[in-house]
């Protein structure tokens, strides 16, 4: 089995993706409320466990040139407390306009705005997560 879950950390919200069984494609599942570093992390550990994820797949937010911003960094401060927190591997892949790419499929999709802004996140989720099973590169999380 490969069962890969993706996240799309954000300060208010956390997109949630699962790919099916086979590890061939990626659905939605779900937008987390962030509560916090230590919350956030007690959650998508039971969420791992309870899906019987195999691997974790993180968007980390570049710049559009390429380099590194503050809420890339803190992206990967969290990441990292994440992947010592589970026994599994944990990837990031760059997710440069996912959430743009979200919201204009949402859009083509006919979803209103109130639907757009509630579930935008576990789409662009869905997107990387469906990037990275069809062999986008991943980077390795390294645990502190």
């Amino acid at each position: 089995m490969k069962r890969w879950l993706s996240l799309d950390l954000g300060s208010v919200r956390i997109g949630v993706a699962l790919s099916d069984p086979l590890g061939i494609t990626a659905q939605p599942l779900m937008v987390l409320k962030s509560e916090g570093t230590q919350k956030d992390l007690i959650a998508l550990g039971e969420l791992v466990n309870e899906k019987e994820v195999t691997q974790v797949i993180v968007g980390l937010p570049f710049n559009m040139d390429g380099t590194e911003s503050a809420t890339t960094r803190k992206v990967r401060d969290f990441t990292a407390k994440l992947a010592q927190r589970l026994n599994i591997p944990v990837f990031f892949v760059d997710e440069r306009l996912t959430s743009k790419q979200a919201e204009r499929m949402m859009i083509e999709g006919g979803a209103r705005r109130d639907k757009r802004k509630e579930k935008i996140d576990q789409v662009a989720a869905a997107l990387l997560l469906q990037s990275a099973l069809e062999g986008a590169p991943l980077i390795a999380v390294e645990k502190p």
